[in-house]
């Protein structure tokens, strides 16, 4: 799949303070970097095997004039291009039957790495617009229960119609602060903790991103992150399993959250993430800040690592 830059990259301008934080985030990688972010992203999309087939999906799109590439690490997944050269993937009768979700490759991670079995008690805490919620609901074959949680009616709607378009049925949607799932009482198999971020890994999906950027925003960020994946390890089951991910490529919302996990919960158990991409090595130092050299066992993606959107992931085990 070739590379195509935006066409005005040239005339992109970026604040100062930006550009030297991540000159010495990345060092010599910077500019491959600035090259992927300032490029278009493949269009993919995730078949949804609650109410089709795979390969009934793939032929029907291809009869359609649609080139489907699948993704290495989601078998459900698919980079698509149309031999015209249009984008528009979400126009499609198939699509809104719900037999596929548009999403981005690196989104389909966190839901993988959860890993939901059948029959689990599921949390997503962050969950609008649903494209992880449906994929996990679709890994627990639409049994047992998955809370689907956000904190405004206007990021439910979206996920409301998300999840009635994919056919789920095994899902609640709750309106609230995911901090709040502290004064209930319940207990989780599964946590995923999508947290809201700075989104500096989507440059190239919403150029918005460089422009609202700054450092005071991603340490308000962090600190509303901390408090969520604590929330989120209190409630999650001796034996549990935690999965922590961000679209941000900044290490106060991603390595720094993870440490302080580790430091408030002796009980807390990085895993290790095996899955086929390509992965950069996790930020253990940046401007006198030192993280857990435990963070080696979180997922680190650049966009140029896989040409996808930068994103971040960890797996969490609660021990008994």
């Amino acid at each position: 799949m070739a590379l195509i830059p935006f066409p005005d990259k040239d005339n992109i301008s970026l604040k100062k303070a930006f550009e030297e934080r991540y000159r010495k985030l990345l060092g010599q990688r910077y500019d491959a970097y600035l090259k992927y972010s300032l490029s278009y992203l493949t269009r993919s999309i995730r078949v949804n095997t609650i109410k089709a087939d795979i390969h009934d999906v793939k032929k029907r799109l291809e009869d359609k004039g649609w080139k489907l590439t699948q993704i290495p690490f989601c078998k459900e997944g698919f980079w698509v291009e149309h031999e015209t050269g249009r984008l528009d993937i979400g126009n499609t009768r198939e699509h809104a039957l719900g037999y596929y979700y548009v999403q981005e490759a690196a989104s389909m991670i966190p839901p993988l790495v959860l890993n939901p079995e059948p029959g689990d008690l599921i949390l997503d805490m962050c969950a609008s617009p649903g494209s992880k919620t449906t994929q996990i609901a679709q890994y627990m074959e639409n049994t047992g229960l998955l809370i689907a949680n956000d904190f405004t009616g206007m990021r439910m709607k979206p996920l409301g119609l998300n999840v009635e378009r994919m056919g789920i049925t095994n899902t609640i949607l709750t309106r609230m602060y995911g901090q709040w799932f502290a004064k209930k009482n319940l207990q989780f198999d599964r946590i995923l903790v999508d947290a809201p971020c700075s989104g500096t890994g989507t440059i190239r999906k919403s150029l918005k991103t460089l422009r609202i950027w700054n450092p005071t925003m991603v340490k308000r960020l962090a600190s509303t992150q901390k408090k969520l994946i604590s929330v989120g390890f209190e409630i999650l089951k001796p034996g549990g399993t935690l999965v922590y991910s961000t679209c941000s490529t900044e290490p106060e919302e991603d390595e720094s959250v993870i440490t302080h996990l580790l430091e408030k919960y002796s009980n807390a158990d990085l895993q290790d993430i095996s899955l086929k991409l390509n992965r950069s090595p996790v930020i253990l130092e940046f401007e006198g800040q030192n993280y857990s050299p435990d963070a080696k066992k979180c997922l680190r993606l650049w966009p140029q690592d896989n040409d996808t959107e930068g994103f971040f992931v960890t797996k969490v085990r609660k021990i008994v």
